[in-house]
């Protein structure tokens, strides 16, 4: 019989690591919202110490606590014993959901509609659609259910693109010039269905990078939503799936930073055998972030970039999206294109890394408390002055937008891949 605790069991080193000091609680982004130690990473971790020992069962209790966590690693970073409390609170959430399952609304959306890209893509619109009739500002809709109730207190979700980027772009963009090498490019879900022009974008900087680019559309969603809540069986199936979309391919970049972290993370959360756990761990050696390909294909030769008239003379700032720079300790690459670009103006925004609050379906399922936290970045960029602030994250872009949104803010949220090209300048980019 199997353990009903394995994959914490897993983790039980990062478990026992806590030293009980609270020092989480001056930087947890939640606790500092709600003051409740079961927000804390202290108090998940002793609720997951009594799951071992027999004392805690796995409650919605329980699940409503691990839940209650953006993931975002402040603490992790913060933490005097680096206890890594991300890893046992997902093992903890993988083993409730094995046990228990997950809440209805999540099984239908991971296992039904991620997989199935068309009928994902026509869900999307059905939701933008409905948006419409649903009462603004505060307040809730009390028929709709948990997952969807931030919607009725007036959480926005952008416009559904009219064209997927995957009925847009071609499975093979050939380099521009002579190509030194194969990139798959990863759209993830945000660029596929709301942003298809930036991956457009994305894809024409890699080809004048002289790179031949594969967008193989057997790839689906990362899998990162539907493992970080626990959901390790389907997420796996979702992992395969992705893998064999880019055998072959020298690297995978990404312009999504979620995307980026999830990809990488599959050796960690979802390889069953050895044999498994090789195979993943050689495909997350090759995912790239954009702008971190971008600094290493051009080295010292930055000038090549060059700035889009749309932000010439604009002021600009940058948000840290938590999964690049504390999942994959993306910082400076993206701050090296800001300042080389000419006719920009970059300035520092204060906690640029603070998180803005998304945390994936943390933002629909706990949108007050993820709408004040936002609301702190909001402050951020306000005090520098910005006329935009950039990141590199599809699900950031969309929490920054709805918080200026609240607050009437005349600031643009863009992402990296939308500022610049690459001289010389090439041939359009070749579509169906």
């Amino acid at each position: 019989m199997a353990d009903r605790l394995e994959n914490i069991r897993k983790f039980q080193t990062d478990v026992e690591q806590c030293m009980k000091c609270g020092f989480c609680g001056y930087f947890c982004p939640i606790y500092r919202e709600e003051r409740q130690e079961k927000g804390l990473a202290r108090g998940k971790d002793q609720l997951i110490r009594f799951a071992l020992v027999g004392e805690q069962p796995l409650s919605k209790g329980f699940y409503q606590a691990i839940d209650n966590c953006l993931l975002c690693r402040t603490c992790v970073a913060y933490c005097p014993a680096k206890t890594r409390i991300d890893h046992a609170v997902i093992a903890a959430r993988g083993d409730y959901a094995a046990e228990r399952g997950l809440p209805l609304a999540k099984r239908a959306v991971f296992r039904y509609l991620l997989p199935n890209r068309r009928l994902f893509g026509a869900a999307l619109r059905l939701a933008s659609w409905l948006q419409g009739f649903l009462p603004r500002g505060e307040g809730s809709f009390r028929h709709l259910p948990q997952f969807l109730s931030a919607l009725g207190a007036g959480r926005t979700i952008p416009d559904i693109a009219p064209r997927f980027l995957r009925s847009i772009l071609a499975e093979s963009c050939p380099a521009a010039g002579g190509p030194r090498r194969r990139v798959g490019f990863f759209s993830g879900c945000a660029t596929d269905y709301l942003f298809p022009e930036l991956g457009r974008m994305i894809v024409d900087v890699l080809r004048n990078l002289d790179c031949e680019v594969v967008f193989d559309r057997r790839q689906g969603c990362c899998g990162a939503p539907v493992y970080l809540s626990g959901d390790f069986r389907t997420a796996r199936k979702m992992a395969a799936r992705n893998i064999d979309a880019f055998e072959g391919c020298d690297c995978v970049v990404t312009g999504c930073a979620t995307c980026g972290s999830g990809l990488r993370e599959y050796p960690t959360y979802l390889a069953e055998t050895p044999e498994e756990k090789q195979r993943f761990e050689r495909f997350a050696a090759k995912v790239k972030d954009f702008s971190a390909l971008v600094v290493d294909l051009l080295a010292a030769d930055l000038g090549r970039l060059a700035v889009k008239p749309s932000v010439r003379g604009k002021t600009v700032t940058w948000h840290d999206p938590c999964h690049l720079a504390r999942y994959q300790d993306v910082r400076a690459q993206p701050r090296r294109i800001l300042q080389a670009l000419e006719g920009l103006r970059f300035v520092e925004m204060p906690d640029a890394d603070r998180c803005c609050g998304l945390g994936g379906s943390f933002s629909i399922t706990h949108y007050e408390v993820s709408r004040k936290i936002a609301d702190h970045k909001v402050d951020a960029i306000a005090a520098c002055g910005a006329d935009a602030v950039v990141t590199a994250c599809p699900g950031c872009m969309i929490q920054l937008r709805d918080a200026l949104a609240r607050r009437n803010a005349a600031v643009a949220v863009l992402h990296i891949g939308e500022l610049f090209t690459i001289r010389p300048a090439a041939e359009p980019l070749g579509l169906r």
